[in-house]
């Protein structure tokens, strides 16, 4: 690698975390603030998606898992939640291209079987589209929640279990995330969520048992990639001992 290249790549992982994870909050107050409808600032959200993926790469980020619907959200009203499906459908449709001119390999994870055929067929077929791609891995949690997803590999555990597949004896910590949807990603070393709320609502419980979090005012149509950057530094700046205590002569915190 010439020395150039060597110092950029250098550089880029300076800033710190391999795998981000971001709750994308508050896009719907981010369009009340401006007298329009709640899906306007869905929409205003999805653009700030492309802008933080396409950062990625100059920050040294190789895996980005945003959450985009939760389990819960099904709660919200029906109009809302129709906009929010057909705001998914045109992102797959109309992202699909750059994406993979990018490199970016799209995953998701969630619970598939209440979404409608043509959305996961979209899903299926971006999927498979951008298996090849080298660059950034994007993953989207859609109809994900943390206990939903514990629970549903717990259940697929249990059922090989009971085939005689997997010993209960054999079972410990490290046999679970083998059934977790992200079983192919590392853990995330940072979790940040926008707009102010202080709270993990739900996601990837399991997978950021030792994630640092940032949690800041900004919200999510807002945030841009120098935030994006400074949080990522910040990070840098972090001890994380995983319940350690810090090397011998290291300063006392």
């Amino acid at each position: 690698m010439p020395e150039d290249a060597a110092d950029s790549a250098a550089g880029r992982t300076r800033l710190g975390p391999r795998h981000v994870a971001i709750i994308m909050d508050g896009n719907g107050r981010w369009a009340t603030q401006r007298g329009r409808p709640r899906l306007f600032g869905h929409h205003a959200g999805a653009q700030r998606v492309r802008e933080i993926v396409e950062s990625c790469p100059d920050y040294g980020v190789e895996y980005l898992t945003v959450f985009a619907f939760s389990t819960e959200n099904w709660k919200r009203t029906q109009a809302e939640v129709a906009g929010l499906m057909n705001l998914f459908r045109g992102y797959i449709r109309r992202e699909a291209r750059a994406l993979l001119a990018n490199d970016v390999r799209v995953r998701f994870i969630g619970d598939r079987v209440r979404l409608d055929a043509k959305l996961t067929g979209l899903m299926d077929e971006l999927e498979e589209m951008t298996a090849g791609c080298a660059g950034t891995n994007l993953t989207v949690a859609l109809n994900y929640g943390g206990r939903d997803e514990v629970a549903r590999a717990t259940k697929r555990l249990a059922e090989d279990v009971g085939r005689g597949r997997l010993r209960p004896e054999d079972v410990d910590e490290e046999t679970l995330p083998r059934y977790l949807d992200t079983c192919v990603l590392p853990d995330p070393d940072l979790v940040i969520r926008t707009s102010g709320e202080a709270r993990i609502s739900n996601f990837l419980l399991w997978q950021s048992a030792y994630a640092e979090y940032e949690f800041v005012d900004t919200l999510w149509p807002d945030f841009t990639r120098e935030e994006f950057r400074r949080l990522l530094e910040s990070y840098g700046r972090r001890d994380r001992r995983f319940g350690g205590v810090p090397a011998q002569g290291a300063a006392a915190r």
